[in-house]
Parts: C-alpha cells; sequence; structure tokens
C-alpha cells in the first residue's frame, strides 16, 4: 500500500506540475515532515533509555561504522562507475541516512529490542548534520572528477541550519508537548500508521510537483540511459548494504537486530526532502536514486522479513 501511494504521489506530482507551472519550493515542507513524520517517533524516546547507549556500546560502534564509514565509501564506489553527478550525490545522501519512517514497523515484526531502537532513531535523526557535512564533502572532492563545478554559495551546508532545526529541535519540541496531552498523544500513536501513509504521499506530491522536478522530463527525453544507470546503482547499493549488515551484526542479539534494521534500511523520505535543496548543483539526476530507492527498499524489507527472520524465529523455536 505504502508503495504504490509513494509510486501515485509521484505521477500526479509530475503531472500537476507538468501542467500547472509546479509549485515553489517551501521549507515549510522541512516542518510538515518534521512534524507529521518524525515527531510522532519521538514519543517514546527516553531520557533514561540514554543508558542504552553505554551498555551497548559495541553495537552503536558497529553501527557507525557501516552506516558512515562503509556504506558512503561503497555509495562512492558504484557512485564513480554511473560517471554522473547526480546519481551519484543521490546514492551518496541515501548511503548517510540511516533508519526511515518503517525501520520501527521492522524492529518490532522481528522481536528486536524497540527501546533501543528508538535510541538508535533519534541518535541518527541527531547525525543529519555529520549527512549534510559529508555530502558536502562528497560534492567538494567529487566533483572535479564528473566534470562539474561546485559552488561554496549553494551547497548543502548552507541548508544545514535550517535541516537541523526543521527536522530535529522542532519535532522534539512538540514531542514533549504532546505527551502531556494524553488525549492527543493517544490519537497520533492509534492513527500514525495513516498519518505516516498520508504524509509521506503529500510530501511526494509536492516535492515532484516542484518547478525544478520537471526536469526529470527533459531527463527522460535526452538522457533516459540514465534512468537504467540510476535503477542499477540503487539495486547494487542495497545489495552490498544487505550483505554487509549480514555479515556484521549477530542477528540473535535483540538489539543488533534493531542495529541491523537501521542499516538496511535508509530513510528515503528525508533523502527525498533534503535532495530538493540541491538539485540545482548536483542537478535533477540525483532525485533518479532516491526515487528507485523506494521501489528496491520496501520490497527488500518485507523479504528480509519474511525470509531471513522466518529462518530465525524458527531456529529460537528448536
Amino acid at each position: 500500500m505504502q508503495l504504490f501511494l509513494i509510486l501515485l504521489g509521484a505521477v500526479l506530482g509530475l503531472t500537476y506540475g507538468q501542467y500547472n507551472y509546479g509549485f515553489l519550493f517551501s521549507q515549510k515542507i522541512c516542518l510538515f515532515a518534521g512534524i507529521t513524520l518524525i515527531m510522532p517517533t519521538l514519543f517514546n524516546v527516553k531520557l533514561s533509555d540514554i543508558s542504552l547507549v553505554l551498555l551497548h556500546k559495541t553495537v552503536i560502534l558497529k553501527g557507525m561504522l557501516i552506516n558512515y564509514i562503509l556504506l558512503p565509501f561503497v555509495a562512492l564506489g558504484i557512485g564513480l562507475l554511473t560517471d554522473n553527478f547526480g546519481i551519484a550525490a543521490g546514492l551518496f545522501l541515501l548511503s548517510v541516512l540511516s533508519g526511515g519512517g518503517m525501520v520501527m514497523h521492522w524492529i518490532k515484526k522481528s522481536g528486536a529490542d524497540t527501546s533501543f531502537g528508538f535510541i538508535l532513531l533519534f541518535a541518527n535523526l541527531l547525525f543529519i548534520s555529520l549527512s549534510l557535512l559529508m555530502l558536502h564533502q562528497f560534492g567538494i572532492y567529487t566533483s572535479d572528477f564528473f566534470g562539474e563545478s561546485y559552488l561554496d554559495g549553494v551547497n548543502m551546508s548552507n541548508f544545514a541550519k535550517a535541516v537541523i532545526i526543521l527536522l530535529i529541535v522542532v519535532p522534539f519540541i512538540v514531542s514533549r508537548f504532546v505527551m502531556l496531552i494524553k488525549p492527543l498523544r493517544e490519537f497520533i500513536t492509534a492513527k500514525r500508521s495513516y498519518i505516516s501513509q498520508g504524509s509521506i504521499f503529500i510530501i511526494v506530491f509536492y516535492l515532484f510537483g516542484l518547478q525544478s522536478s520537471q526536469q526529470l522530463f527533459e531527463v527522460y527525453d535526452f538522457e533516459p540511459e540514465l534512468i537504467y544507470i540510476a535503477i542499477a546503482a540503487v539495486i547494487g547499493f542495497y545489495i552490498a548494504v544487505f550483505i554487509l549488515s549480514r555479515l556484521i551484526y549477530n542477528l540473535d542479539s535483540p538489539q543488533e537486530r534493531a542495529a541491523f534494521w537501521h542499516t538496511v534500511t535508509r530513510y528515503i523520505t528525508l533523502a527525498l526532502v533534503i535532495s530538493t535543496f540541491s538539485i540545482s548543483t548536483f542537478g535533477v539526476s540525483m532525485l533518479l536514486p532516491i526515487m528507485f530507492a523506494y521501489i528496491v527498499q520496501i520490497p527488500l524489507a518485507v523479504n528480509i522479513d519474511k525470509y531471513v527472520f522466518k529462518k530465525e524465529k524458527k531456529s529460537e523455536e528448536v
């Protein structure tokens, strides 16, 4: 259902932009994403759970290693092979944004440690500033390879403050206030899946309806090979993500299961929001790997839960 809504939102957004001149970008979409997608997940983040970080510091270090060192190198290698600045940048952005809106669903379903999962979710949100810095460094050091310019005046570092405030600070403050109003918190918690799906549809529709997103039609008309290159790059990236995650994490541990899900799933919607800041810098082809990541990641997560953790559960029963 979620994949259908995402594809529908993208198609309707592109169609609207094509016939109605498209939307102008506003940072309010970041605030909308922060309140509807991120804020509800923070209800379960308790300051007392911070002790879990020290208790399971080895798992934290594993997650840092794979999410902020190994996967960026994998994305960099695949990105260089694509020979396209935008596709490489989109893939790199995915590699530095861990977790996602569905990550807690998969953590609960696989019997992983949900308390630890929420701590990882919050920690990864705090690392958004690091992710933006890494994308900025990517632009600086790879632009010459792709024969592109990366102007300091329009790079991602300029948007870091706004993103951090709208996607981390404001949602956290709002979550603390909402928690004081029990009926409101219970309503949001009960309807969270519907709120999440609805907000993702609105965000995807809006972002693909932007005037800048209409350049995707030019890619289709003049460089259609980039579509196939992006699909191949995304599939290769997720294969590498799964293999590395399977090798590094011990799935017998509930905490490592939670960390596993925070690695095999990437925060695609957040990547889509952030990428709109930098289309003028990296090119509209940056949207391609992020768009195709939805098509790859959702079925991948379903099959991992169905086959990998089904086997784990059977072995535990035996």
